[in-house]
C-alpha cells in the first residue's frame, strides 16, 4: 500500500503552552530574563563590589583575599604585606604603593567595583558626607560616608533573597492549611476557619515592633514573623480551588482506587490548583520587599549596618537637599518593584484559564 500519511500535530502540554504565551508577553519576559540574571550576578559581589582584592602577588606568593574571606572568614592584617597599619589590609592602598615601585614584582588585582557596603571612607573624601556621584563613587555617598552603589546591590541582594524566603515559607504553610481545610471540610473547615480568622485580626506591624524592641531581628527571625502572617491570604485561594477539584472524577476514580488521602492531595488536586498560586506569587514578593523596606525605614528591620534599602530611603527623607540619596535608592526600589509586576501580569495573562482551561 502506497500513499502518505500526514503526521499528526505534535501534542503541546498545558504548562509549555502557558509558558510560550508568557515568552510571548516582551515586557515580562525581559524583566524576568533581567531580574533573574541580576540575582544570579549578586552571588558574585565579592568579586565585582568588594574592597577585597581578589588576588595580591607579594615577596613570591598569591593571596586571595576576596575568596578567604567569603568562605573562610579569614582577613590578612596590614602587617602581612608590610604596611605599617593596624587592621586589615587596605587593598587599594596596597595597589597605590605598589604602582609607586614597579621595579618590584608585587602586583594587586582588585573588584571592578573596590568599595564595600559597610566600609567608612570619611579618611578618604574631603569635606562632610554625604558626598555627591563621581566616577570613582558612581551614586556618592551616604551621610555615614559609604558608598551608596555598593550599598544599593547588597541591599538588592538581600531584599530578593528575604522576599524568596518568606514567599516559599508562607506558602509552604498556606497551601499545606488550605489543603486540608479544601479537601476534609466538614468540622475541621469549620473551626480551622474561625482559628485562621482570629488570627488574621492580629495588627501585624505592632507584633513585628513589640518583637523587634524585645529580641535584636535578623534576616532569618523577621522571614519567620512574615511568613507567619502572610500564609493567609493564599490558604484561602488553594482552600477555594480543592473544594472545586474534589468534586471532579478524576478524584472520585482516585479514591474508587485505594489511593491515600495524602496521596490524592499532592498528587492529584495539588497540580491542578497551582493557579493561583503561581499567579499570585509575583505579587506576594513585592509585598515582602515593601515589607522589608517599611521596618527598616522605621529601625525595626534589619540591624545595622545591613545594607538595606530602607534605611537609604530614611536617609534620603533625612538629607532631602541630597539629591543622590532620594534618587538612586527610590529608583532602585521603584524598577525593582516594576519588574517583578511585569511579570506578576504575564504570568497571570499567561495563566489565565479563558485562554487555556485545564479541561482541555
Amino acid at each position: 500500500m502506497t500513499g502518505t500519511t500526514e503526521e499528526s500535530p505534535r501534542s503541546i502540554s498545558v504548562f509549555r503552552r502557558r509558558w510560550q504565551k508568557f515568552r510571548r508577553i516582551k515586557r515580562g519576559w525581559y524583566s524576568f530574563v533581567l531580574l533573574v540574571s541580576a540575582y544570579l550576578a549578586t552571588f558574585f559581589l565579592f568579586l565585582l563590589v568588594n574592597d577585597r582584592a581578589i588576588a595580591v602577588h607579594y615577596e613570591g606568593e598569591t593571596y586571595f583575599p576576596a575568596f578567604a574571606a567569603a568562605f573562610e572568614d579569614r582577613i590578612y592584617p596590614a602587617r602581612d604585606f608590610g604596611q605599617r597599619a593596624i587592621g586589615e589590609t587596605n587593598y587599594r592602598r596596597l595597589a597605590a604603593s605598589f604602582a609607586d615601585t614597579p621595579d618590584t614584582s608585587n602586583w594587586v588585582l582588585l573588584a571592578p567595583y573596590p568599595y564595600s557596603p559597610t566600609e567608612s571612607l570619611l579618611r578618604e573624601l574631603p569635606g562632610n558626607p554625604p558626598h555627591g556621584p563621581s566616577l570613582d563613587h558612581w551614586c556618592g555617598t551616604d551621610d555615614r560616608g559609604r558608598d551608596v552603589f555598593a550599598r544599593l546591590v547588597y541591599g538588592f541582594r538581600i531584599s530578593i533573597t528575604f522576599a524568596l524566603g518568606v514567599v516559599t515559607l508562607s506558602y509552604l504553610i498556606g497551601m499545606t492549611v488550605g489543603a486540608c481545610f479544601g479537601y476534609f471540610g466538614g468540622r475541621l473547615d469549620i473551626f480551622g476557619q474561625r482559628l485562621v480568622e482570629i488570627w488574621a485580626a492580629l495588627p501585624f506591624l505592632y507584633t513585628i515592633i513589640i518583637i523587634s524592641s524585645v529580641v535584636r531581628p535578623n534576616m532569618g527571625l523577621l522571614v519567620v514573623l512574615l511568613a507567619a502572617f502572610g500564609w493567609i491570604g493564599i490558604s484561602f485561594y488553594v482552600r477555594g480551588e480543592f473544594y472545586r477539584e474534589k468534586a471532579k472524577d478524576y478524584v472520585a476514580a482516585a479514591l474508587a482506587q485505594g489511593e491515600s488521602n495524602a496521596s490524592i492531595i499532592f498528587r492529584h488536586i495539588l497540580p491542578n490548583s497551582l493557579t493561583p498560586v503561581i499567579s499570585f506569587a509575583p505579587f506576594a514578593i513585592v509585598g515582602s520587599i515593601g515589607s522589608l523596606v517599611s521596618l527598616d525605614f522605621l529601625g525595626f528591620g534589619l540591624p545595622p549596618p545591613t545594607p538595606s534599602w530602607g534605611e537609604l530611603v530614611g536617609q534620603g527623607l533625612a538629607n532631602i537637599r541630597k539629591w543622590h540619596l532620594v534618587l538612586f535608592p527610590l529608583g532602585a526600589l521603584f524598577s525593582t518593584l516594576l519588574m517583578v509586576v511585569f511579570i506578576g501580569e504575564a504570568i497571570r495573562e499567561a495563566f489565565d484559564p479563558k485562554v487555556y482551561s485545564r479541561l482541555r
